[in-house]
């Protein structure tokens, strides 16, 4: 008599079943350091609830795989490769998952790639498959990828429903059953014209979450504060970029405790929820051309930052300028099927195009510093130290001032 799957009780979608070899996988150590990698990185400091890990993401996205594999009715051995790539796409994020992949020189998928090329967890996977199949479509590159990594994939999916559950921020319910039954897989992935409505609800979704979750002005603070610290340990040889998929929260946490200097102060900031305040802010839309702010180098900002610590008298690493995350929203060019003829989803959707005039109505540049520095900057211009593009004088921006007063 076989061994029966087993099963994870999952948060978002009751019982996920796993088989023996699946199994295997997660109970390398590679995986169960996932279990100490906070999704959302810092977002508990404002979101209580948000205490969700890689750990349930990656298995919560090999599940919606393995729907989404079996809905396009895909061979079974492709299935099982598929929900592996799922399964292991995040294994190379460092402590608090996107908040230490902004001060590196390479995105987690480079260590994704390295983790499965060269740890014990690639003696698991070569029983059963080639690994450079399953990299590959961690990549999203061949017929497979855009299953994991693609436009409007299983990722997006399962972290839109997973944060907003977590957060209790609403906006990222989203109708996944209607989306995964509206996929086609021929060269590429495609939607069907009856999955239309259910992208859209998936756009505005995210685009909703962005403000209000993901670049809530609070997140930003707390996050920037953490960069600053960890790109001085990276800068001072104390933690090697490339060995960051060493370490989770816990690690790195207890590494900044025991510092000193500028690193030990941030950390405890950090554990006090002493946090920087904005001093100053311009949105985005008051540009005429809001995607040149995007030119500006971290050297320009560094730099700008420097300029005005010398001018207010005050220490350079506790002065941080920072830009909004750019507000990609790759979902909008998601292939739609109509008539034969393939169309981006921008362009069938009335709702999606707006949204992509809209999404720099929020994203801002701001300036943070500490409380007490705070005080003391009066009549602030930062053009005065940073090169910005044109401002649009004539551009009416009573609405979303409003909803950015919301958020």
């Amino acid at each position: 008599m076989g061994e029966k799957n087993k099963f994870i009780r999952d948060s978002v979608y009751g019982d996920i079943n796993f088989n023996k070899f699946e199994i295997s996988i997660m109970d390398q150590p590679q995986f169960q350091r996932l279990r100490r990698i906070k999704q959302l990185g810092f977002i508990s400091l404002i979101f209580p609830g948000a205490n969700h890990t890689r750990f349930e993401h990656s298995i919560g996205t090999m599940y919606l795989a393995s729907r989404l594999s079996n809905e396009l009715e895909l061979e079974e051995d492709d299935v099982g490769l598929v929900k592996t790539a799922a399964l292991l796409h995040d294994l190379g994020h460092g402590p608090f998952s996107h908040v230490s992949e902004g001060v590196l020189s390479f995105p987690h998928e480079e260590l994704t790639k390295h983790v499965i090329k060269n740890t014990s967890i690639r003696d698991v996977l070569e029983e059963k498959y080639e690994i450079n199949k399953i990299i590959e479509i961690i990549n999203g590159e061949g017929q497979f990828g855009p299953i994991v990594s693609g436009e409007l994939d299983v990722d997006r999916m399962d972290y839109l429903l997973r944060d907003s559950h977590n957060t209790g921020v609403a906006y990222g319910v989203i109708d996944y059953e209607r989306l995964i039954s509206n996929f086609n897989l021929d060269k590429t992935l495609t939607l069907d014209l009856k999955g239309v409505q259910a992208a859209e609800g998936a756009l505005v979704s995210r685009y909703f979450m962005y403000p209000s979750v993901y670049q809530h002005h609070t997140t930003r603070i707390v996050n920037s504060m953490f960069r600053r610290i960890l790109k001085r340990l990276i800068n001072e040889n104390e933690i090697k970029e490339k060995e960051i998929y060493k370490y989770d929260d816990a690690d790195m946490i207890s590494f900044c405790r025991n510092s000193d200097g500028l690193v030990k102060d941030i950390m405890e900031r950090l554990d006090n929820r002493n946090f920087f305040k904005r001093a100053h802010v311009i949105r985005l839309e008051n540009f005429k051309n809001p995607e040149e702010i995007y030119k500006i180098t971290q050297e320009q900002l560094r730099k700008a930052e420097e300029e005005i610590a010398e001018y207010y008298n005050f220490d350079k690493d506790y002065v941080i300028l920072n830009i909004a995350e750019y507000p990609r929203f790759d979902e909008m060019k998601t292939q739609v099927s109509v008539d034969n003829k393939l169309y981006p989803l921008n362009e069938i959707s009335n709702i999606i195009g707006a949204l992509s005039k809209a999404r720099f109505n929020i994203p801002d540049i701001s300036l943070y510093v500490p409380k007490e520095y705070k005080e003391k900057i009066k009549k602030f211009k930062l053009e005065n130290f940073l090169d910005l593009p044109e401002i649009d004088k004539n551009k009416h921006r009573g609405v979303h001032y409003d909803q950015l007063t919301l958020f």
